[in-house]
């Protein structure tokens, strides 16, 4: 298996899926910090009717929260649970994101070229080899799109 995957990263974000949504959770900085990202972001690359591509989405926290803006978001995540809980809660508020079990690189293989804006938060630090998904976010955005990174 030649991902760009740690998988005790994976099983570690597994056991605590169920907490993506808590504020008060482990995961209680990324809620406190999202709605800065998300108008930093939106100020700079509005969001409104833009495609989206948010890398290492998790429980989809910040994919909702563009959503909202008016994007038309993809979250892409290699953690079965953490997708579950993402699919879930955007059901259970209506909020319309997809999510897929993809790494960066092997969507870039598919679509590269496509996304008006990439985001990647929090992700880079959890893969052997950032630097990867770093080149993947640049052959994913279209020309004269965004990427974003935060680690």
């Amino acid at each position: 298996d030649n991902q760009n995957v740690d998988q005790s990263e994976i099983r570690k974000f597994s056991e605590l899926a169920s907490r993506w949504w808590d504020p008060d959770s482990e995961f209680k900085p990324l809620h406190d910090i999202n709605p800065l990202r998300l108008n930093y972001i939106d100020q700079h690359s509005p969001l409104n009717n833009k495609r989206v591509l948010d890398v290492g989405c998790g429980g989809g926290i910040l994919s909702e929260s563009m959503v909202a803006k008016g994007a038309h978001v993809t979250g892409i995540d290699m953690g079965d649970a953490s997708l579950n809980v993402a699919r879930l809660h955007a059901l259970e508020t209506k909020v319309e994101v997809e999510y897929q079990q993809s790494t960066a690189e092997d969507l870039a293989a598919r679509e590269s070229g496509t996304w008006d804006v990439v985001t990647c938060m929090e992700m880079l630090e959890h893969v052997p080899d950032p630097g990867s998904v770093v080149h993947a976010c640049g052959a994913l955005v279209k020309p004269g799109g965004a990427v974003y990174f935060s680690t």
